[in-house]
C-alpha cells in the first residue's frame, strides 16, 4: 500500500510539484519517497513496504527505461505471474509485485489487468507509446482521481495531493452533495470536488497528447432471472465456495511482514480470521473496536471468537466524545462530506493496529454484498410480499422482525409501517425499488438546504441520474441481484471502501485486505442461485454453510447487526466541542451559503435536548457537520458562500 501523484504535459517546475504531492499524502506511505520526472511527464510515489521491502522501491523503471510506474495496493497472484513470466524466459531484478506489473504490461499492454488478482491503483508512463496509463482494481478498493488544468492531466491517490497543482482549488460539487444527501456517496466520477474526478472502479484510462480514453475492462454481471441456474447443488456450491474462499485468504497473507484480521464479533470477519489462524506461522493478532452503548457493542462476541481462535487480541473502546474528537481529522482524510459517524471508529481502530506495530489486516468487508448479508435485501423481499398483497394487515407485521435493534420501529401501527416502507404504492418494476425507502429517507435531510442551493439543484435528481447508469440487461436479473448490483456497484466502493475503508486505515498507515472482494469470490456469488443466498428471510445462507465448519456455533448463527456508531448525539450536550458551535453557528452556517441558517439552528437544539432523533435528523445533523468542516479544510467559508450564491 502507497500514495501516489503524477501529471502527463508540459509543466514548469516538475520536480517541486510532486515533492509537494507526495508530501500531501505521505501518511499513506511512511516508509520511502521516490521521485520520476521525464519530457512531458512525472511520477510521485510515498510507500508502505509490505512485499519487496528491500527492492520495492517507487517509482520503478523497466531496465530499457521505456517503461516506469507508480503503484499503490498489492497484487496477490503475483508470484504465479511471476513463475508464468520466467517460464517465458524473463527476467527479474526484484522481489516485488511492482515489477512483475511491469513485465505483465511490457507483454500485454492495458490487457494485462485482466490476469490480476489484487486491489490497486497504478500509473504507467509508457515512453515508447508516448502515453500515460491509469487503472484502478475491479472493486474499487484503491483510489485514484484526476484532474486537468492548462492542458496537463494530474492524477493522484487522494485529492490532497491535486489540491497542491497551481490553479487548481477545492470547490464544493453541488451536484456531489445532493447526491450524497440522497445516496450516501457521490456517483463516480463525480466527487464532492467541482472539476477533480475519480477514475472508476474497473477502468483504464489512456491519455496521450489530445486525447483521453476511458474503458471498463471487467463488469459485474448476473445471470437472467429465467435462465435455470446451472448450480444446483447446495452442498456442491458450499465446497466450492469454501476451497475459493480458503485461497482468496491464503493469497490476502502473503507479505514481508505480519498480517492481522479485523474482528467485528460477526459472520464475516469471524469467518476470514478464523480461516487466517490456521495459515500463519506465528499467533495471529485481531483488532477490535467497542462502544459504550449496548445497542452498538459486539464485544462479548468479539471476545468469545478471539478465545476460540486463540488470537493475541487488541481492542479499543470507543465512546460518543471520541467520535467527536476524531471527527474533524475524519473528514480531512475522507475528503468528503458525510452523513454517517461510522467512519470515525474505524479511524481509531486503524490507529490501534498502527501501535501494535502491524502494516496489514484483512477485513470482512464485502461480505454483506456479494452474499446478500444487509437488511436492505430482506426488506425488499418484504416489501414485494406486501405488494402483491396492499390491503394485508398481516403482512407488514413483517418489518418489526427485520429491525428487532431499532426499539422506535415495534412500537409503530400497521398503517405506519405500511407507509413508512412504501408498500401500498411502490412499483414492483422499479428499477430502484430496494433501495427508495433508505434513498427517500436520505433525502428527507434535504428539507436544510438554504434557498442559494435549492435553486442550484432545481429539476436535479439524483436517483434519476443513478438509474441512468444501470446496464442494460439490469432489467432482466432478479430481484436480489438487482439489489445486490446497486450495493456493489455504487455504495460499495464510493461509500464503505472509500469512507469506512481505504481512508480510514491509509491515515495511519494501515493497508486493509478483503478476501470476500477476490474477483473470483464475487463472480462465484453472482452465479449462485438467490435463494443460496438469501434464504426466505435468512441472509447470507451459502456463507453459513461454510461458516458452521469454522465458528463457534453462537458466531455462525448470529443474524446481521450492522456496524453502527452514535449519531447526533456524539456531537451534543454539556461537553460540546468548540469546533461542533462553531461549524453549526449561524454565522459559520451563513457563510458557508449551503444550509438555511434557523433550521440547522433548530435541529441542533433539538438534538441537544431528546435523548433519541430518528434516521432524517441524525443523518442531516452529521452531513451538515461533516460539510461544514469539510468547507473549513478545503475550500474556506468565503468562498463556499460565494459559490452557493
Amino acid at each position: 500500500m502507497c500514495g501516489f501523484g503524477g501529471y502527463f504535459g508540459s509543466i514548469r517546475d516538475a520536480e517541486a510539484l510532486l515533492t509537494h504531492m507526495v508530501a500531501a499524502i505521505a501518511h499513506r506511505g511512511p516508509d520511502e519517497q521516490g521521485k520520476f520526472v521525464a519530457p512531458d511527464a512525472g511520477l510521485g510515489h510515498a510507500r508502505l513496504s509490505v512485499i519487496g521491502i528491500g527492492d520495492g522501491q517507487q517509482p520503478m523503471s523497466d531496465e530499457a527505461g521505456n517503461l516506469t510506474i507508480a503503484f499503490n495496493g498489492e497484487i496477490f497472484n503475483y508470484i504465479e505471474l511471476r513463475e508464468g513470466l520466467i517460464a517465458k524466459g524473463r527476467h527479474f531484478r526484484t522481489s516485488s509485485d511492482t515489477e512483475v506489473i511491469l513485465q505483465l504490461y511490457e507483454e500485454m499492454g492495458e490487457h494485462c489487468l485482466s490476469l490480476l488478482n489484487g486491489d490497486f491503483a497504478l500509473a504507467i508512463w509508457d515512453n515508447r507509446q508516448r502515453r500515460m496509463v491509469l487503472a484502478r482494481d475491479r472493486m474499487g478498493v484503491r483510489p485514484l482521481f484526476y484532474t486537468s488544468k492548462d492542458g496537463v492531466l494530474y492524477f493522484a491517490s487522494e485529492i490532497k495531493a491535486l489540491l497542491k497543482v497551481p490553479g487548481v482549488s477545492a470547490e464544493i460539487d453541488p451536484i456531489a452533495l445532493d447526491q450524497i444527501f440522497t445516496l450516501w456517496a457521490p456517483i463516480a466520477p463525480r466527487t464532492a470536488f467541482r472539476n477533480i474526478h475519480e477514475l472508476e472502479p474497473a477502468s483504464v484510462m489512456i491519455a496521450t497528447q489530445g486525447q483521453v480514453t476511458v474503458r471498463r475492462y471487467w463488469h459485474l454481471d448476473y445471470p437472467h432471472r429465467d435462465e435455470p441456474s446451472k448450480i444446483t447443488n447446495e452442498d456442491h456450491a458450499a465446497e466450492e465456495l469454501q476451497a475459493l474462499l480458503t485461497d482468496a485468504v491464503r493469497l490476502r497473507m502473503r507479505a514481508d511482514v505480519p498480517v492481522g484480521s479485523y474482528l467485528s464479533g460477526g459472520l464475516d470477519s469471524s469467518l476470514v480470521s478464523a480461516l487466517a489462524a490456521g495459515m500463519t506461522p506465528r499467533r495471529l493478532e485481531t483488532f477490535s473496536v467497542t462502544f459504550d452503548s449496548a445497542e452498538h457493542d459486539e464485544s462479548a462476541f468479539q471476545t468469545e471468537m478471539a478465545s476460540a481462535l486463540g488470537t493475541r487480541h487488541h481492542a479499543i473502546e470507543c465512546g460518543a466524545r471520541d467520535i467527536a474528537s476524531v471527527f474533524p481529522d475524519v473528514i480531512r482524510f475522507a475528503e468528503r462530506p458525510i452523513i454517517r459517524t461510522a467512519p470515525a471508529p474505524l479511524y481509531k481502530l486503524s490507529a490501534l493496529v498502527r501501535q501494535a506495530g502491524l502494516k496489514v489486516v484483512l477485513t470482512g468487508e464485502g461480505a454483506d454484498e456479494v452474499f446478500a448479508g444487509y437488511d436492505v435485501f430482506k426488506e425488499a423481499r418484504v416489501r414485494r410480499f406486501c405488494g402483491r398483497q396492499p390491503t394485508s394487515r398481516i403482512r407488514p407485521q413483517l418489518f418489526r422482525r427485520l429491525y428487532p435493534y431499532l426499539p422506535g420501529l415495534q412500537q409503530q401501527s400497521v398503517e405506519y409501517l405500511a407507509a413508512f416502507f412504501g408498500t401500498s404504492n411502490a412499483a414492483l418494476d422499479d428499477p430502484l425499488f430496494s433501495h427508495r425507502p433508505r434513498f427517500k429517507t436520505t433525502a428527507a435531510a434535504k428539507i436544510f438546504f438554504s434557498g442559494d442551493l435549492r435553486a442550484t439543484l432545481k429539476g436535479y435528481d439524483a436517483a434519476e441520474e443513478l438509474t441512468s447508469r444501470l446496464p442494460e440487461a439490469f432489467s432482466l436479473w432478479h430481484p436480489l441481484h438487482q439489489a445486490q448490483y446497486l450495493e456493489t456497484r455504487f455504495l460499495l466502493p464510493g461509500y464503505i471502501l472509500s469512507s469506512q475503508g481505504d481512508r480510514m486505515a491509509m491515515a495511519h498507515g494501515i493497508e486493509g485486505r478483503f478476501p470476500f472482494l477476490d474477483h473470483r469470490v464475487v463472480e462465484f456469488a453472482a452465479r449462485l442461485p438467490p435463494e443460496m443466498k438469501l434464504k426466505g428471510l435468512m441472509e447470507k445462507h451459502i456463507l453459513r454453510k461454510v461458516a458452521r465448519h469454522h465458528l463457534p456455533a453462537a458466531i455462525g448463527k448470529r443474524t446481521k447487526q450492522p456496524y453502527r456508531a452514535p449519531e447526533a448525539r456524539s456531537f451534543v450536550g454539556a461537553e460540546e466541542l468548540d469546533y461542533v458551535r462553531d461549524c453549526l453557528g449561524e454565522a459559520s452556517i451563513t457563510a458557508g451559503g449551503l444550509f438555511n441558517a434557523k433550521a440547522v439552528a433548530k435541529l441542533h437544539e433539538k438534538c441537544r435536548i431528546e435523548t433519541a432523533t430518528g434516521f432524517r435528523d441524525n443523518a442531516a445533523f452529521v452531513g451538515i457537520l461533516s460539510t461544514q468542516l469539510w468547507q473549513k479544510n478545503f475550500a474556506g467559508q468565503a468562498a463556499g458562500a460565494a459559490r452557493a450564491a
